[in-house]
């Protein structure tokens, strides 16, 4: 006999803890892994759920016991089993292939169960209908989430029932159309609507998921919830990541000073290098335009034009010197920016000089009115994320970090934290750069880290006063600090400002924080195009 069920679950329980009349003895409510001696139990809250089908079989609910202990789960109220939960792991591109009910659980034997596979499929979850007012439904579906926060995988997939179709059939072309009314919220139905408040999303219609289930016309909706501890880049961090979960990151605010030469300019910056290196940060972070120190060193007073040819040419000395220093210290160096050649252009680029020896460039895109008036600096053409050994991040010199397109860009590639090196020269310019900052980080959910100069540089045309307050910021929720400062440098001094940044907490912020910035934007309605090639 096939066992086909319309999914996982029926109606919601919808209420608390129990409690029993009279004083003294109190309910116990409790949820723990299936026994094999449950099983006549089991039998019978599925008789009483699906009284339309056969019960479950003895032999498939033993099946599903053997193949995965862990992952069954029944919860019991004052010593007697009310309702129950079974699961089984399987590959991604099973999961997310269409599928019926009966072939992907094996007939409910939980046949395919694959200890290797990164998801967690739900085949099961029933509530005795006597027991719906004491939220055992939500208990059940948190216990599925726990375990796959326990064993690491990527999250939880079913097949879920839309019981509202049969009912309003006519009101619709097909199963497909209320399936997509049900996903963009135009429809409330029962059981899918429950199943978006545990933090479900609807991925896909799976037609004939379950012959046998009239009130949803056969049909189911593929339910996905996404573990937010699940890190897919943490396979690829070094072994010596002490936590790949924390990345430590250190904003220097560099006092400008002249230096004669690309050494004597590395030397400078070695000691922020060494002193990141030695508390542990995995990131060092320079300032937009330090090497412009290079020129106040220089025996004559160039012009705007060929001031920005002289830096230029030491594009190559500077960078390998970095990324030497990265390799030597075991640190990723964001070295601020540079001017260099790019064709028959100056543009203003970063560097970031990756402690495995790789090197990545960004240029800046937006260029300042300064910028492009008074040193001919053009701006560049494309931003993207790139890949650490702490997962993949971005650079936005200065400027860029005004306009929300881009990090929007970036985070939509992956990049969990973004890089800012500035340069201003006032308060100000300081306050646009940092209050644009705080809101990258609270519409992207994402980190943001800020590196500025501070002091004057004799000699040197448009970089005569410095004013810079670096700072480390994060999204407003409650995983982060008060003010959305992780941490932040004295205003105008030489100094450094040191921050670990939790990339769980990040990713439990947009699943479960109080707002959800980077999911809840609204596709239907908006959406940044870029032009090919950029």
């Amino acid at each position: 006999m096939t066992k086909k069920k319309g999914a996982v679950g029926t109606a919601p329980a919808s209420a608390a803890r129990g409690e029993s009349a009279g004083l003294g003895r109190r309910s116990v409510l409790e949820i723990r892994r299936t026994e094999i001696s449950d099983i006549p139990e089991l039998i019978e809250i599925s008789r009483r759920v699906y009284p339309d089908e056969a019960p479950y079989e003895a032999g498939q609910l033993r099946g599903q016991i053997d193949r995965f202990p862990e992952g069954q789960f029944v919860s019991v109220y004052d010593g007697r089993v009310v309702g129950f939960v079974s699961t089984f792991r399987i590959s991604e591109r099973a999961a997310f292939a269409p599928h019926s009910w009966d072939s992907i659980t094996g007939g409910g034997y939980a046949a395919r169960h694959d200890g290797r596979g990164r998801w967690l499929y739900g085949m099961e979850v029933a509530v005795d209908p006597a027991y719906r007012r004491f939220r055992i439904g939500q208990r059940l579906y948190d216990a599925r989430k726990r375990l796959v926060q326990e064993l690491g995988l990527k999250g939880v997939v079913f097949g879920g029932r839309l019981p509202g179709f049969a009912r309003r059939r006519k009101e619709f072309d097909g199963p497909q159309e209320y399936f997509e009314a049900v996903r963009d919220g135009r429809v409330k139905d029962p059981v899918a609507r429950f199943q978006i408040m545990q933090g479900f999303e609807p991925v896909r219609l799976l037609d004939e998921y379950a012959p046998d289930d009239r009130a949803s016309g056969g049909v189911a909706a593929l339910m996905a919830w996404r573990n937010p501890d699940f890190d897919e880049h943490f396979d690829r961090q070094p072994i010596t990541r002490r936590n790949p979960q924390i990345v430590r990151v250190t904003a220097v605010q560099l006092q400008a000073r002249p230096a004669q030469s690309v050494a004597e300019l590395l030397q400078s910056i070695e000691y922020f290098v060494d002193v990141a290196s030695d508390n542990g940060s995995d990131f060092v972070v320079f300032p937009e335009h330090f090497s412009l120190a290079l020129l106040a060193g220089h025996p004559k007073r160039l012009s705007p034009e060929e001031a920005m040819s002289a830096v230029a040419g030491e594009t190559r000395a500077l960078v390998d010197g970095m990324s030497a220093l990265a390799v030597r210290f075991n640190i990723n160096i964001i070295g601020g920016s540079h001017p260099s050649q790019v064709g028959d252009e100056v543009r203003n680029v970063a560097y970031a000089c990756l402690r495995d020896g790789a090197v990545v460039e960004q240029e800046k895109l937006h260029v300042t009115p300064d910028e492009r008036d008074y040193w001919r600096i053009r701006g560049g053409t494309q931003i993207n994320a790139f890949d650490t050994d702490c997962g993949p991040v971005a650079i936005m010199i200065c400027y860029d970090s005004e306009f929300p397109e881009l990090a929007r860009r970036v985070v939509d590639q992956g990049a969990r934290i973004l890089f800012v090196p500035y340069a201003t020269d006032n308060r100000q310019g300081h306050l646009r750069v940092k209050l644009c900052c705080q809101a990258r980080a609270i519409e992207n959910q994402v980190f943001v880290v800020t590196a500025g100069n501070v002091g004057n540089l004799p000699n040197v045309e448009n970089m005569d006063l410095n004013y810079a307050q670096s700072g480390v910021y994060t999204p407003c929720d409650y995983a982060f600090a008060r003010d959305g400062v992780a941490a932040e440098a004295d205003a105008n001094v030489e100094t450094a400002a040191t921050a670990d940044l939790d990339l769980s907490a990040l990713a439990h912020a947009r699943a479960h924080g109080a707002v959800r910035n980077f999911r809840d934007r609204r596709f239907d309605l908006y959406k940044v195009i870029w032009r090919k090639g950029s």
